[in-house]
């Protein structure tokens, strides 16, 4: 997710602009001008006039005030601490290594705590999160943890790595469910809860779908191809209407390695990033399982979706295979009005793409036996953009990746549906998808008439085969991310074909004060940010944007400060800022109570590669990722 350091989400940034990239940029017309002289998008007339039109036009006139949002912004900060708008608070509900269960161990800052302490601790970097109501003062609960911090999380720093080091880890990846209940003081964690539960890389589950016991799944291990253990760096996340929790997985490829150094990585595995080496985790070296020559087809049975039931702690997740297996980051599920369930999803990485998910049978409210088989049937399409040059609007098409359609064939190097599953990137680059900016994210207003994706970078923009600037990638080396909305033709979300624009462009006015790299005309330099990462609305249709980004505060993203959240209103076109992050963290997860009165945030890696945060306990101590409750001193609506 957004900028990655040294931990294994995505390679870093290059911070020095290449010249020629930015006069490339700066060719546009003014920022105000550009924007404001956009016109209707043809069929774009679910609203009648360009979203980022109307959203420009209302935020470039000062008398326009967002009936949605009613807090005093913050402004940008550096400071190691969760900085949130006047009237508001936040508390600590639980930090990476608190125990989940009575009896467990507490946290141990030394780094020579055992792989069995781990496993009955909340886990590492908080991502994605949902809740589930049990009644008004009790919920469940799920939590991503996508990585870890070696340098945190051994004494050593992770330079001479143990078996019992890499179980460690594994301990501390996955999913933390568990129960909390409102005290007198706030929302606190129940270790006693009966739902408690750890869920990590070792964690028997079932792969089911097209792609189940496909020749590519099986092992040595596993002759079916159905049975897999594990699930690991989880980034985003779903929820379903039945009362299951979809976790996502993105970044598996730095989990693999092989200690044969002649062995040669295939192609189809190239694609995702796998490489012979092993140098972060080092897992290969004491875990047979993720050494590509002894298993070459582990790598298959990860990058999913996986479904969870919260409710019930003997439960088998479920991998779901028809959802595509690409570094996905979250899944954004809706109801369509036809009754079919419609997931959307993107793939994070540089030059990826973004997908959607339709479903064969239709949603029956109150019929969990028929709705928990709603993923395993359906089809997988992939996004097609189209635009007139230097316009930040335009019409798409869904490109279907179905066997035997649109290229997806044997002559091209797919022999079954389970096939174009697994190598859903091949096949998205076969049919012709357009290729994005990272994206991650995805949003649908709870109206249901548009959705949304943070596009948060991209640094080979331009710079690469396949990567033009065009379209809803408009810059090259893209350093500050930009989110794309899209409405689906009438209104259904089934239909193969929308129109898109621009919500916003990140960017910094205060440097620039002409051309796409200072943002769109809705970014001041009060408001300003880069790499909009999470995103989420809330009933009342606030747009809630978090960032993972470069938080040096310095070059091009001087007066930026720390990560941050933001409060957008898709109708006025305003953004405040909410909340900044403590130092070198990235705020990401976000669930609501069903009264929308009690906000909870994720706080992920403060102080990543020893920069200097003690987040959240502060003096010396060591910092950890966190999960805060945010709530109104007046115990009103968050954001109202």
């Amino acid at each position: 997710m957004g900028y990655d350091n040294s931990h294994d989400r995505c390679s870093n940034l290059n911070q020095e602009q290449d010249s020629d990239f930015t006069r490339m940029a700066d060719k546009a017309v003014s920022r105000r001008g550009f924007m404001a002289g956009m016109g209707a998008l043809g069929i774009g007339a679910f609203i009648g006039m360009s979203p980022i039109a109307q959203s420009v036009q209302a935020a470039m006139s000062a008398s326009v005030k967002s009936k949605l949002i009613g807090f005093d912004p913050v402004p940008a900060s550096t400071a190691d601490t969760v900085v949130v708008p006047k009237g508001y608070k936040v508390d600590n509900l639980i930090s990476w290594g608190d125990p989940l269960f009575d009896g467990a161990p507490a946290f141990d800052p030394s780094g020579d705590a055992p792989a069995s302490s781990q496993a009955l601790q909340f886990g590492d970097n908080t991502d994605g999160m949902s809740l589930f109501p049990l009644s008004a003062d009790r919920a469940v609960m799920a939590v991503n943890n996508e990585y870890t911090n070696v340098e945190y999380l051994y004494a050593h720093q992770g330079k001479a790595i143990t078996a019992d080091d890499v179980l460690k880890a594994q301990n501390a990846h996955g999913v933390s469910i568990f129960e909390i209940k409102k005290s007198s003081t706030g929302w606190v964690v129940d270790r006693s809860g009966q739902r408690n539960r750890r869920i990590t890389a070792n964690t028997p589950m079932q792969l089911t779908g097209p792609a189940a016991g496909d020749a590519l799944l099986k092992t040595a291990a596993d002759e079916t191809g159905t049975d897999v253990l594990g699930t690991f760096n989880n980034c985003a996340n779903g929820q379903t209407p039945w009362g299951t929790y979809l976790t996502c997985e993105e970044n598996f490829h730095k989990y693999f390695g092989s200690n044969d150094d002649t062995y040669t990585v295939p192609a189809a595995q190239q694609r995702y990033g796998i490489k012979g080496a092993d140098k972060t985790y080092q897992w290969s070296k004491h875990d047979s399982r993720f050494d590509l020559s002894k298993n070459p087809n582990e790598p298959n049975r990860h990058g999913w979706v996986v479904e969870i039931d919260p409710m019930d702690p003997n439960s088998k997740p479920k991998k779901r295979t028809a959802l595509g297996r690409f570094k996905h980051e979250n899944a954004a599920l809706m109801v369509d009005g036809s009754g079919h369930v419609v997931v959307y999803l993107g793939d994070d990485e540089r030059g990826e793409h973004l997908y959607k998910f339709v479903s064969k049978d239709k949603y029956i409210a109150n019929n969990a036996v028929h709705n928990r088989n709603l993923l395993d049937e359906g089809t997988l399409y992939v996004a097609k953009f189209m635009a007139v040059d230097g316009e930040l609007k335009g019409q798409g098409q869904w490109l279907e990746l179905t066997f035997g359609k649109n290229g997806l064939t044997p002559e091209n190097g797919f022999n079954s549906q389970a096939e174009v599953l697994i190598h859903t990137r091949l096949a998205a680059t076969q049919v012709g998808a357009t290729t994005m900016d990272r994206p991650e994210w995805v949003a649908v207003h709870p109206n249901k008439q548009t959705a949304f994706c943070t596009l948060t970078n991209n640094k080979n923009r331009g710079k690469k085969d396949n990567q033009p600037v065009s379209g809803p990638n408009p810059r090259a080396n893209n350093v500050y991310g930009q989110i794309v909305r899209w409405a689906p033709a009438q209104g259904d979300h089934t239909r193969s074909d929308f129109v898109w624009d621009l919500y916003l462009i990140a960017g910094n006015p205060s440097l620039h004060s002409t051309g796409l790299l200072g943002g769109s005309a809705n970014i001041t330099p009060d408001n300003m940010f880069n790499s909009p990462d999470g995103l989420g609305f809330d009933e009342a249709g606030r747009l809630w944007i978090m960032t993972d980004g470069k938080y040096s505060n310095s070059d091009e993203f001087a007066g930026m400060g720390n990560n941050q959240m933001l409060c957008g209103d898709p109708e006025s076109g305003e953004v405040h800022r909410f909340l900044t992050g403590p130092i070198a963290a990235e705020v990401t997860g976000l669930t609501f109570t069903p009264d929308y009165k009690t906000m909870f945030v994720g706080i992920q890696h403060p102080g990543e590669k020893l920069k200097a945060s003690h987040f959240p306990e502060g003096g010396m101590s060591k910092p950890r990722s966190t999960v805060v409750v945010i709530t109104r001193e007046d115990g009103g609506v968050i954001g109202a």
